[in-house]
C-alpha cells in the first residue's frame, strides 16, 4: 500500500532495519530452540524440520529487507507453513506415531516442494501496478477511516448479540453474520494499522483494545478458539507491517495465554457440549474462563509449560493429516483425480438458485470418509481440517502439490501486484486485508477457501461503497 514515508527517508530505512532485525532474530530463535529441543525419531526429521521453517520465513524476510509497504499477505501464507507442519514435526507431535519414519521424511519433502515452488513461483509471476479506479481511487479517504475506526464498536455489539441472545433472526442470520464479519474484518486491521503508525488518540486506542478484547472473549466462550485466534493475528499483522515493530512483550503474554486456554479446552467441552452444546450467559463469563484457566493450569507434571505449548502446537497441526493421504495414496487408496475440485463451481451458485446445493464443507467430508476418519453421520456434526495441499496431493500426488502451489502463487502475486503502490482504502487494498485474513484459513480445502474468499468480498467490499454514499450522500 501507499509508503507512509519515502522509501529512502531515515524513517522508512530504520523502520527496513528495524523489521529485518526482528525477523531474523524470530528466525534464529526459532530454529535454536527447536534445535536443542526437537523430539524427533530420525536427525533427517530434524534437518527437514528445520529447513521447512527458514522457508517458512523466507518471504518475510524478503519483505522486511526490502522495505515493502503493499501488506505482507503471501508473505503470511508461506508463514504459515511453519506452525502446521515444521512444528508438529519437530515437537514430536503424539499422532505422528501412527507412521513410518519413511512416510514421515516423504511427507516433510511435500511440503518442502510446496514451499519452494510457491516462492519460486511467486517470484518469477510478472506482474503490474492496477491502473483502474478499482486499484487506485480511495474509496472515502481518511474520514472513511477514522469512521471505520468506531465501526468496530457495531461488530461487537453484533458477536455479543449473536453469541449470547437470540435476537437475531434465524432468516437473516447468515446475510448479518457475512455483513459484521466484513466489518469486524476491515475495522480490525485498518485501526490496527492507524495504531501502529500513531495516528490514535489514548480514547481511540482504548476503545480499540477494549473491543478486540471483548469480541475475543465472547468468541472463545463458545469454546472454539480459531475465530478469535485469527482476529489477534490480523491486528498484529496490521500494526507490525505499519510501524516496523514487533511487540514480543505483548506477543509472549498472548501465546501463554492460548497455551492455557487450549490446555484446559477438551475438559471445557466435555461439560458444556455434552449432551449439547451450551454457551454461559454473558453474566457468567468471569466465573467461566476463571474454571478454564484452572483447568488449562491444573497439571501435577513439572512439566506444566512444556505441555500446554505441546498442546497449542498440536492444535494447528496439519502434519499428521498430510502423512495420513501420503501414507494412503496412490495405494491402498487411489489418488481421487479432481473429484473434491469438481465442487468448487457450484459453491459460487447462490442456494437460493440451487436449493439442493453441497453443503460448503462437502470436499472436506468427502475425504474425511475416504481416509477413514469419520462416517458419514460424523461430518453433519463436525469436520476435520485438512488443508489445500493435503487435499492436492490427495487428488494428483505430487503433481497435485506442485499444482497448487503455482496456483496459490500466481493468485497471490497478481492480486498484490495490481494493489502495489495503491491506497489501503481503495477497493484493491480493502481486498488485499480479506486475502491476508484468509491467509490463516489453513484448514480449508480449496472450495471452502474460495467459495468463502468469494462471499466474504461480496459482503465486504460493498460496505465501503455503502460508507461512500452515507459520506458524499
Amino acid at each position: 500500500m501507499s509508503a507512509t514515508a519515502h522509501p529512502h527517508s531515515p524513517a522508512a530505512l530504520a523502520r527496513t532495519r528495524n523489521m529485518t532485525n526482528a525477523v531474523v532474530a524470530l528466525l534464529i530463535a526459532t530454529e535454536a530452540y527447536f534445535l536443542y529441543t526437537a523430539n524427533v525419531r530420525s536427525p533427517v526429521h530434524l534437518q527437514l524440520g528445520l529447513l521447512v521453517i527458514f522457508l517458512a520465513f523466507l518471504p518475510a524476510l524478503q519483505w522486511a529487507r526490502c522495505g515493502k509497504t503493499t501488506l505482507p499477505v503471501f508473505e503470511v501464507l508461506l508463514f504459515t507453513t511453519a506452525n502446521t507442519y515444521a512444528f508438529p514435526l519437530l515437537n514430536g507431535h503424539e499422532d505422528l506415531l501412527r507412521y513410518s519414519e519413511d512416510t514421515i521424511t516423504s511427507t516433510a519433502a511435500q511440503v518442502i516442494l510446496f514451499q519452494l515452488t510457491a516462492i519460486c513461483v511467486y517470484a518469477l509471476t510478472p506482474t503490474r501496478p492496477g491502473t483502474g479506479r478499482f486499484w487506485r481511487d480511495e474509496v472515502v479517504g481518511a474520514r472513511m477511516g477514522q469512521m471505520l475506526g468506531h465501526g468496530i464498536t457495531l461488530s461487537t455489539i453484533y458477536v455479543l448479540l449473536s453469541t449470547f441472545t437470540t435476537v437475531i433472526p434465524g432468516g437473516v442470520g447468515s446475510i448479518l453474520r457475512a455483513v459484521f464479519f466484513g466489518i469486524g474484518i476491515i475495522c480490525t486491521f485498518i485501526t490496527s494499522r492507524r495504531l501502529g503508525q500513531g495516528q490514535l488518540n489514548s480514547g481511540e486506542r482504548g476503545l480499540f483494545f477494549a473491543n478486540l478484547f471483548v469480541q475475543c472473549a465472547a468468541i472463545g466462550a463458545t469454546l472454539v478458539l480459531v475465530g478469535a485466534i485469527s482476529m489477534i493475528l490480523l491486528a498484529l499483522v496490521g500494526y507490525i507491517s505499519a510501524s516496523g515493530r514487533v511487540p514480543l512483550v505483548l506477543c509472549g503474554v498472548i501465546l501463554v495465554t492460548l497455551a492455557i486456554l487450549h490446555s484446559g479446552k477438551s475438559e471445557m467441552r466435555t461439560k458444556y457440549w455434552d449432551p449439547v452444546q451450551t454457551t454461559p450467559p454473558l453474566s457468567q463469563l468471569p466465573s467461566f474462563y476463571s474454571e478454564w484457566f484452572e483447568r488449562g493450569l491444573s497439571r501435577d507434571d513439572e512439566n506444566v509449560q512444556k505441555k500446554m505449548t505441546s498442546k497449542l502446537i498440536d492444535r494447528t497441526s496439519l502434519l499428521h493429516i498430510l502423512c495420513l493421504v501420503v501414507n494412503s495414496s496412490p495405494d491402498p487408496l487411489p489418488l481421487l483425480e479432481g473429484e473434491t475440485y469438481s465442487h468448487i463451481p457450484g459453491q459460487f451458485v447462490p442456494r437460493f438458485f440451487w436449493a439442493e446445493k453441497p453443503p460448503a464443507h462437502v470436499s472436506t467430508s468427502r475425504l474425511s470418509v475416504y481416509y477413514g476418519l469419520q462416517t458419514e453421520e460424523d461430518t453433519a456434526k463436525t469436520t476435520i481440517g485438512f488443508g489445500m495441499l493435503a487435499e492436492a496431493y490427495a487428488n494428483f500426488g505430487f503433481f497435485g502439490v506442485i499444482g497448487i502451489a503455482t496456483f496459490l502463487g500466481v493468485l497471490f502475486k497478481k492480486i498484490v501486484g495490481f494493489a502495489e503502490g495503491g491506497p489501503l482504502l481503495s477497493y484493491g487494498g480493502i481486498l488485499l486485508v480479506i486475502l491476508l485474513a484468509w491467509s490463516f484459513q489453513v484448514e480449508f480445502t480449496l472450495s471452502l477457501w474460495l467459495s468463502s474468499l468469494y462471499q466474504a468480498c461480496v459482503a465486504v467490499l460493498a460496505l465501503p461503497f455503502a460508507l461512500k454514499k452515507l459520506v458524499h450522500g
